[in-house]
């Protein structure tokens, strides 16, 4: 299905508007431009442009309204923390537009021909030391809109997502079961319970990346880069292990659900920074009930970006909402086993 061409992104106008700001910003950070501009990236959601300069390549983003927080969120973050977040030239926070220098090459680049995950091993700590100090910035970070799925309000997120049934499909290939449906609805004191005892642990909610996996993650002279940070969330700090797990399963090809050595040797580092505020043990504890809240707070994600969606984008997405929620019932029995 070819649905690129209904994109804002590939608007002519819109392009010139881009590549203009694109050279006014350079040039007024004493930028040469070198090259044509290049769009390698075009979703529903953002796009990326390839601008060659005499500093070196700089990449253009420019995200859609329902992730356009990501601007300045990633903007104020490398304020905070500059050794780990884009090295940004210029933004416009209202249009949803960055441009920012080369971090380096992808984390991906270093796994996926290897099938070795070590590289992930200093990243995933650093991931952990950045989620504690931005749990200090927490009140800043929801002013500017970034989705609110902290423990308490999930419940009340959770039943207003199954409330929008033309979301899950219901009935539909790919869909909800009616079965699955009721099984859903009469989970919700089971979310509640979970989230409460997962509260009870004391670990700070803080920022969820959201995609947290190896394709966001730049490498350049020991230096890492958390970049995309567009399904970002304030919630649980631990449900952004879901998608880096599920990376590795894809780099890996391993089955769905997999837990290897290997994998539960990462777990181990990025817990280690967490150790201030629990035991092991009990860190471990509150890792295994993160489980289904990542699954709710993925399909949350999701529905945010589908449901503004139309016609054969929707259509292409739309399966993803009712399949995300099935893995919070997979994990939500994993706990009672």
């Amino acid at each position: 299905m070819t649905t690129q061409p209904q994109l804002l992104w590939h608007d002519p106008e819109w392009q010139k508007q881009a590549h203009d700001w694109i050279q006014s910003e350079a040039k007024r950070n004493s930028i040469e431009l070198t090259g044509e501009i290049e769009q390698p990236h075009a979703y529903a959601w953002s796009t990326v442009m390839r601008v060659p300069s005499d500093e070196g390549t700089l990449f253009f983003k420019a995200t859609a309204a329902e992730t356009i927080h990501e601007i300045a969120l990633t903007q104020r973050m490398a304020e905070w923390f500059p050794d780990c977040l884009p090295d940004i030239v210029s933004a416009e926070p209202s249009r949803g537009w960055m441009l920012m220098r080369d971090g380096g090459e992808q984390l991906r680049a270093s796994i996926r021909p290897t099938k070795d995950i070590k590289p992930w091993e200093p990243v995933i700590t650093r991931y952990a030391e950045l989620q504690i100090g931005l749990a200090e910035h927490i009140s800043e970070i929801l002013t500017m809109g970034i989705p609110d799925h902290r423990l308490a309000l999930l419940p009340t997120r959770y039943t207003e997502l199954l409330a929008d049934e033309a979301s899950l499909m219901i009935g539909q290939e790919k869909g909800l079961t009616p079965t699955e449906f009721q099984q859903l609805k009469e989970l919700k004191p089971r979310l509640e319970q979970i989230c409460t005892d997962l509260s009870s642990f004391g670990i700070p909610e803080s920022l969820n990346h959201g995609d947290f996996h190896d394709g966001n993650i730049l490498l350049k002279d020991g230096r890492i880069t958390f970049f995309d940070w567009g399904d970002a969330s304030v919630t649980h700090p631990f449900v952004s292990l879901r998608t880096l797990f599920v990376s590795i399963e894809i780099a890996l090809n391993l089955d769905d659900y997999s837990f290897t050595p290997e994998m539960a040797s990462l777990l181990d580092r990025y817990l280690e920074p967490w150790q201030k505020f629990a035991s092991k043990d009990a860190l471990l504890t509150a890792y295994r009930l993160s489980k289904p809240v990542a699954a709710i707070v993925k399909t949350l994600s999701w529905h945010l970006t589908i449901s503004r969606l139309e016609g054969p984008l929707r259509e292409e997405y739309a399966w993803i909402v009712p399949e995300v929620l099935r893995e919070f019932m997979v994990y939500e029995k994993m706990l009672s086993e």
